[in-house]
């Protein structure tokens, strides 16, 4: 049995110790967000965060994520993550779209590590592959996000 919190709810699950986390996200809790693109961790549609931190969890096994906080792109109180959605519709970053979960998670995991990231802070940590090629858009989507994120963070100070 394998207990860990996923998007801050407590879950459960009875599965082989090297089953990946993509496959117990998808197939066994039903949260499909999280896409499986390449099953080698070179693509990034998988990525989701793991006690913060972005990974590529078709690689990563459920045994891993043992009493650790999982997070996907179905959380639903995440304020970066919602300005970044907002930005990507913003900038139109969506082509296919089957990339974008993953592009979020790891742009989200970004702005929590630098919240105003240069754009060689951005190549660097955006590695996730776009057969569309919308990395531009992406880029400015960040950057909208980032400002958005630091204008948000001046409005509570004040309050």
């Amino acid at each position: 049995m394998h207990t860990f919190k996923l998007n801050g709810q407590s879950v459960s699950v009875d599965v082989e110790d090297d089953m990946p986390l993509l496959w117990v996200l998808r197939d066994e809790l039903g949260h499909t967000g999280t896409k499986f693109g390449c099953g080698v961790a070179a693509c990034g549609a998988c990525t989701v965060h793991i006690d913060g931190t972005a990974m590529r969890s078709c690689s990563i096994p459920v045994s891993f994520a043992g009493g650790k906080a999982v997070q996907t792109i179905e959380a639903k109180d995440d304020p970066v993550l919602k300005r970044l959605q907002a930005a990507w519709i913003t900038h139109q970053v969506p082509q296919c779209g089957y990339c974008q979960s993953g592009m979020l998670m790891a742009a989200s995991a970004l702005l929590r590590d630098k919240p105003q990231p240069t754009d060689a802070d951005i190549d660097a940590a955006m590695t996730n592959i776009c057969r569309c090629g919308t990395y531009q858009r992406v880029r400015a989507a960040i950057h909208t996000a980032a400002s958005a994120t630091s204008a948000a963070s001046a409005q509570e100070k004040q309050a």
